[in-house]
């Protein structure tokens, strides 16, 4: 299958996950973040404003803030394929745009240097166990994590989780991924 095929049929499958399952599993996996020693030793924490069926990232960004952390959420910049993040101090701050995602109004957030985000947490729709993930096919990741020098983690239902996927040269896995069933870190 091509990685777009592999997409449509990713998305259709998260598309059927019960309510109440997405729901738990979700807050199963949040628990493991917030447990993670990653979580806990991290001040600025890069992370997307999800949408379904993405794992809930709202609740994520309220502990954040609630434990005092520096939100940094992307802006996609088109024209060169990039993330830009902000700060994100409230969710008023966002606004509607490309992709129909929801990102950092540059009028009303202050942005943030890759540099001073210490734990990035990278979105994507299938992960294998050496870290490798399928995104949603912009590429904007596996350009920002090849001058990223922090920890990368990614967050997945069991359901997102394959033995293969078609990996390029540019691809870049992720160390971490944690699911509402386990941790794996560097392939293991």
């Amino acid at each position: 299958m091509s990685k777009k095929e592999l997409r449509k049929a990713q998305l259709q499958k998260l598309n059927t996950l019960n309510k109440v399952i997405y729901q738990q599993k979700c807050f199963e996996i949040e628990q493991r973040l917030f447990h993670s020693e990653e979580w806990k030793a991290s001040d600025t924490i890069g992370v997307t404003v999800s949408k379904s069926p993405e794992i809930n990232t709202w609740n994520i960004i309220k502990r954040g803030w609630e434990e005092g952390k520096r939100i940094a959420v992307p802006k996609c910049i088109p024209l060169n394929r990039q993330l830009v993040f902000y700060e994100l101090k409230d969710f008023r701050e966002l606004e509607r745009s490309y992709f129909d995602l929801y990102e950092p109004s540059p009028d009303h957030t202050s942005p943030v240097q890759l540099d001073s985000i210490q734990l990035m947490i990278v979105p994507g729709l299938s992960f294998t166990r050496r870290g490798y993930r399928l995104g949603f096919g912009g590429g904007y990741y596996d350009r920002l994590l090849s001058d990223y020098r922090g920890l990368t983690l990614s967050l997945a239902f069991e359901e997102q989780m394959v033995e293969s996927l078609p990996v390029e040269a540019f691809d870049m896995p992720v160390k971490t991924i944690l699911t509402e069933k386990e941790r794996m870190d560097d392939g293991h």
